[in-house]
């Protein structure tokens, strides 16, 4: 029963000990894209940031509402003085001789006090724009999350499907590597045999050395395409994580045009947003500064309590303790300074004009941004369905260069060109398949369909 006890002991230690031991990178990930999208909202550092930066906004626009608020200090001072200072009185006061003096020492050596004092802001011109733009800021961090959001799902997007294009051209150059070997190796035996030149046999070569190198190229870029999509959404670089879409289904699933055709609003557009956000900042300081010239008016009331005495007795329940209490209030007048408020007013309208120049130029940009956006999708969408014609053409012309050279009708510098024609057509087929991916995902961007399809 002992040895039963200890060896399940044992194993227990040894759970714990393989799990202590093992590495975020053991951690196998699976997402298909719109599962990768939601993880990265969540989980990106740029998310997670984002969120940080709203949080300070709302501790900062409290701090703003803060200042309005009764404020409570308390003063608690003890004083001991080590050597009191000595007054000089006419002698006569005292009944000495005129003109003489005598040294008197005024009040006691030590003394403690403890007070507490309330100060209330009434009234204060810049303290309300402050609110005003507190309330601003906050909303300039939301929209800047959203922004964050909508760049962290195009990331992601762009991330996603050049893993996918990646290992997809792993694929295509290893079938075409097997196959020059193929013809490579069938040639130099006929080379051999002496029905074939040997440049044949050469030609085929630096074809079949040239794909290899891309091959292994190609199989590098896949790991760290894997690398970047994994930091995008915020899991380690090293972490083993497997995509579920395919290249061909979420090219055709990003095919659909019905995004071309859904009106632009340009309000949805963020950057609209943060742009008239900016305009708004110009016109709070303008308001800031005008409100210098109005008064500020503030009230206080303390309570406090003082004892004196020449040895140190404030510990003690028989010291008496004076107490007293003050109520006042303040109004601060601005009357005269020397134009120097004007010069700063006239400053910020300057700046506030400005910025409605440059958002009136931030919406042209926007504006252009989307009728960009709209014509590169569109044209990805063409060049995937010729590019998709020229793969057809070039197969069919390598298929028959390929039955041209067996016969002895090709020369190996024809059948290499054809070949040549082949793989760069089939990487131009992938890299459209990623345009149309990456231009979709610009063009709801721009548009912000994730937010309002909400």
């Amino acid at each position: 029963m002992r040895n039963n006890l200890w060896l399940f002991c044992l194993g227990l230690l040894s759970i714990a000990s393989l799990q202590a031991q093992q590495s975020p990178t053991d951690s196998i990930y699976s997402f298909t894209i719109d599962e990768a999208i939601e993880f990265a909202l969540e989980n990106s550092y740029q998310s997670i940031n984002a969120r940080r930066d709203v949080a300070k906004a709302i501790k900062r626009k409290w701090e703003t509402t803060a200042d309005g608020l009764p404020q409570i200090s308390g003063v608690v001072d003890y004083q001991n003085q080590l050597k009191q200072p000595v007054t000089p009185l006419p002698g006569e006061l005292v009944g000495g001789e005129p003109g003489t003096f005598v040294p008197v020492v005024f009040g006691v050596k030590q003394q403690a006090s403890a007070t507490a004092t309330l100060n209330q802001l009434i009234f204060d011109g810049s303290y309300l724009v402050g609110l005003e733009a507190a309330k601003s800021f906050l909303q300039f961090n939301n929209d800047s999350e959203e922004k964050v959001q909508l760049e962290v799902r195009k990331g992601v997007i762009n991330a996603y499907g050049s893993v996918l294009v990646a290992q997809e051209s792993v694929k295509i150059l290893e079938n075409n590597v097997a196959a020059l070997e193929k013809n490579y190796q069938e040639t130099k035996k006929i080379f051999e045999n002496g029905l074939a030149e040997e440049e044949d046999v050469e030609q085929l070569q630096i074809t079949l050395l040239q794909i290899q190198n891309q091959l292994s190229n190609a199989k590098r870029m896949e790991k760290i395409a894997l690398q970047m999509f994994n930091l995008a959404i915020g899991v380690d670089v090293d972490s083993n994580t497997k995509l579920t879409d395919d290249l061909d289904s979420l090219t055709l699933k990003n095919m659909d045009q019905s995004v071309t055709t859904t009106p632009f609003i340009m309000e949805n557009n963020v950057d609209y947003r943060l742009a008239y956000l900016l305009t708004e900042q110009r016109r709070l300081e303008l308001k800031l500064e005008k409100s210098r010239a109005l008064p500020k008016l503030s009230a206080f009331i303390n309570y406090g309590t003082a004892a004196f005495d020449n040895d140190f007795v404030f510990l003690d329940s028989e010291t008496p303790w004076f107490q007293s209490s003050i109520l006042g209030a303040s109004l601060e007048i601005p009357i005269f300074s020397s134009l120097r408020r004007s010069a700063k007013t006239q400053q910020a309208k300057i700046a506030f004009e400005q910025s409605n120049t440059e958002f009136i130029q931030a919406q042209q940009e926007i504006q252009l941004q989307y009728n960009s956006a709209i014509s590169d999708y569109k044209l990805s969408i063409e060049n995937y369905d010729t590019s998709k014609q020229n793969l057809g053409l070039a197969e069919r012309i390598e298929n028959k260069n390929q039955i041209k050279y067996s016969e002895g009708l090709a020369t190996s510098f024809d059948l290499r060109q054809a070949q040549l024609q082949l793989y760069n057509t089939q990487q131009e087929v992938l890299q459209a398949m990623l345009d149309i991916i990456n231009k979709k995902a610009e063009l709801e961007t721009i548009l912000n369909t994730p937010k309002n399809n909400k």
